[in-house]
């Protein structure tokens, strides 16, 4: 009978899959940050228990084109600084993938709150524009020039928090208590520079980072990093808890009855 390809793999095919995943080279993107502060009080809406406010009220879009050998992958994020414990990190709300396999294992294993979604990261010159675009809503996009190189900053860990869960079948809840992640990522960075711009956020129902505004921007930087990632969970958290925050992970029918913020334009 022919190999069938939905069959079990053997015990030797699942450790050489295994293997293989361990021993992956140095994967360089291209990337532009933007950093700034916004209010203190949106930081604390969106943070579910037990995570909280950083000292600074930070907001982080991060948006890159990753040099995968003939699969090159748009990948971004949108967090804001939050802290569990002593530990310091950042609360990603969403994180949009042009390809479907980032997503999946992305969300499967880490329980990250990624997206399909367009990434744009453009350089003309010393003109950059990027962006993070779904259902055709470009809902961020930072703008400017290069105006100077920066120092490469040494190799460095930065720890994500994730929420890893399962809908219950019948609906209702989770089919089991969350766990709280804590990923962290080795990060290091050969080139790195000064970008002298804007960031715009526009209203989206469905990525509502407009909700987010920009009070002072702190920093955009373009440049080429490397990364990889370990998580662990660190505990359960409450069911009841986290329940009214699981809707930032989805498209959610509902939000299209809500209007953009007070005074936005």
């Amino acid at each position: 009978m022919a190999r069938v390809r939905y069959g079990a793999r053997t015990e030797d095919e699942i450790a050489a899959a295994r293997s293989a995943n361990s021993k992956l080279p140095d994967i360089w993107s291209t990337g532009v940050v933007a950093v700034w502060e916004t209010d203190p009080d949106v930081v604390a809406a969106v943070l579910p228990p037990p995570l909280q406010p950083a000292e600074r009220p930070l907001v982080r879009a991060n948006i890159s084109k990753v040099d995968l050998p003939g699969y090159p992958l748009g990948a971004g994020s949108v967090a804001v600084a939050a802290a569990h414990g002593d530990q310091q990190g950042w609360y990603p709300l969403v994180m949009p993938m042009t390809h479907e396999r980032a997503l999946t294992g992305g969300r499967e294993v880490f329980g990250e709150p990624k997206k399909l979604g367009e990434v744009t990261v453009e350089r003309d010159g010393l003109v950059v524009r990027a962006a993070l675009a779904r259902h055709g809503i470009a809902f961020v996009e930072v703008r400017g020039a290069v105006s100077g190189p920066l120092p490469a900053p040494e190799p460095a860990d930065k720890t994500d928090f994730y929420f890893k869960f399962l809908p219950a079948v019948d609906g209702s809840g989770f089919d089991d208590d969350p766990v709280l992640v804590h990923c962290v990522r080795h990060e290091k960075v050969r080139k790195l520079e000064r970008i002298s711009g804007d960031v715009v956020l526009r209203e989206s129902m469905y990525d509502p980072v407009a909700d987010l505004p920009v009070r002072r921007l702190v920093e955009i930087t373009i440049g080429e990093k490397t990364t990889d990632q370990k998580g662990k969970v660190v505990e359960r958290v409450s069911a009841q808890a986290l329940l009214p925050y699981v809707h930032q992970r989805y498209d959610d029918p509902r939000q299209i009855l809500d209007g953009p913020p007070e005074g936005s334009v």
